[in-house]
């Protein structure tokens, strides 16, 4: 082969290598973006066995219950999806996003560094080795970059490689302040009008200095072989976690309005599935009103017919239906507005729909001053009977939770969830199956064991527990049912 048909080969290769990165960093959203839509199994239990360390408990939770497993990897899912997103929608161009995703590699390289460096040279404060002479030395230096040889300049050359960084350490330094204190304002109205005090910008250009110092001193070793791949792969995974936590924030705030379920839709769900309706409960409550109209004992009823779980004392008896001394505003304004209507002795004519039920409603006391001495302030004793159209709540069984809090929850699922596989298949997202949990240590079995160990208790408090000692009366808590609180 000629001399001149090598050099149009090699001429081809460098083409397609440039075109392929451009490509690459087409499909994860912009020119200098790193890949955020991915993480291996490899890489989930490195980062198991490092939270492990500190933690061991998770990896036998993980273990013990594979449903935890599930939920991690869903939200790694959601993690990837959000971030590569928001890399795509232009989020991570803003250049205030985009200064702040450079703070977070930086700091995140230069803390990690600073942890393996020192691992073994006892309690120090973070970057606490970093010499005053050393800060010293680097704001001295008022030189920018040059550009760079070999490969890297040569792909810089062509547009393809990273953003040069031609500023001075000072003016690096004035853009890390203002896009923190862009992030602090934006996060927190409360402090758009805040300045920051002297005090505060030279701890900030403290800080500043030494996790550059150090970031620098990490990627100078990493370069000469100088760090071992395995710190240099947990960093860089550490990394990406919190740039994809930054941007999947931020995406996340953009979608919020979508995600929101209309009382409409929440109407329109229940009238396209009848046995979420409240018709057979209603039919209940007339019936039972019926009786109560009819003369029937209405303590009797609210034993019988009442799904109120404050219908029972401490003691476990049902109480009637009756709540003694309840302070106006403590109910519901329906429940509230139809006792306070009637007289002494008298059963609301109507039943009473709250997004806990239907209620029946007897006054046994108008609103005025009471005769207990725990009671302050205006209060008014009632009876009623709820027949609930609560349902359960899927997320802490064996609690209720009113139909249209139900409803609005499963629809805001259903809208999550098809967001998430539109941006999943959008993205390029991969997230694996499963993951391998690594054993644990006999070291971190004995670690758990300390910390589950129930600590011993104070001589103090067996004396005062001892036979015969005067305990003070349990005074009745007063019985508060769910329907009865304001939402």
């Amino acid at each position: 082969m000629s001399n001149l048909n090598k050099a149009l080969v090699l001429l081809v290769v460098i083409v397609l290598i440039g075109f392929g990165l451009v490509v690459w960093k087409k499909k994860v959203g912009g020119a200098s973006h790193d890949a955020l839509n991915s993480i291996s199994a490899s890489e989930i239990e490195m980062l198991l066995s490092d939270v492990a360390k500190s933690n061991p408990g998770i990896l036998k939770r993980l273990k013990d219950d594979p449903g935890i497993k599930k939920q991690q990897l869903d939200s790694f899912r959601q993690l990837f999806a959000f971030a590569s997103a928001a890399q795509r929608s232009g989020i991570a161009d803003d250049p205030v996003n985009r200064q702040e995703l450079q703070n977070i590699e930086i700091e995140t390289a230069a803390g990690n560094y600073d942890k393996e460096l020192h691992k073994d040279s006892g309690p120090m404060p973070p970057y606490g080795f970093i010499s005053e002479e050393q800060i010293n030395q680097y704001w001295g230096d008022t030189s920018v970059p040059g550009p760079r040889s070999g490969f890297a300049g040569f792909m810089d050359k062509l547009g393809l490689g990273e953003p040069a960084d031609n500023r001075t350490h000072e003016a690096e330094f004035e853009d890390f302040l203002n896009c923190r204190i862009s992030l602090l304002k934006a996060a927190n109205p409360q402090m758009k009008d805040r300045e920051i005090s002297d005090d505060e910008r030279q701890q900030a250009r403290d800080y500043f200095a030494r996790t550059r110092i150090y970031y620098k001193e990490y990627k100078d070793k990493v370069e000469a072989g100088e760090i071992g791949k395995d710190v240099v792969a947990r960093i860089g995974l550490q990394t990406k976690l919190q740039k994809a936590q930054f941007l999947a924030r931020l995406f996340s705030e953009t979608q919020a309005p979508l995600l929101q379920v209309t009382d409409a839709e929440i109407d329109d769900y229940i009238a396209k599935h009848p046995e979420l309706g409240p018709d057979s409960k209603r039919t209940k409550a007339e019936e039972v009103l019926a009786r109560a109209k009819n003369g029937e004992d209405f303590a009797a009823l609210a034993n019988e017919n009442s799904d109120d779980p404050g219908n029972k004392g401490a003691d476990g008896q049902p109480q009637g239906g009756l709540y003694k001394d309840v302070p106006k505003g403590r109910m519901v304004a329906p429940f509230e507005q139809a006792a306070l209507s009637l007289e002494p002795g008298q059963v609301a004519p109507e039943i009473v729909p709250t997004d806990f039920g239907f209620h029946i409603i007897k006054l046994e006391r108008k609103l005025g001053k009471s005769d207990s001495k725990d009671s302050s302030g205006e209060t008014y004793d009632v009876r009623h009977i709820l027949i609930s159209t609560m349902m359960e709540d899927p997320d802490r069984p064996g609690r209720q939770m009113p139909v249209k809090d139900f409803v609005r929850g499963k629809l805001e699922d259903e809208k999550r969830k098809a967001l998430l596989d539109k941006l999943v298949a959008e993205n390029g997202v991969s997230v694996p199956d499963d993951f391998e949990v690594p054993e644990l240590t006999e070291e971190q079995i004995q670690q758990m064991n300390k910390r589950q160990m129930p600590q011993q208790m104070p001589q103090g408090d067996l004396d005062d527990a001892a036979p015969g000692s005067k305990k003070p009366d349990a005074k009745k808590p007063e019985a508060k049912k769910p329907e009865g609180k304001k939402k």
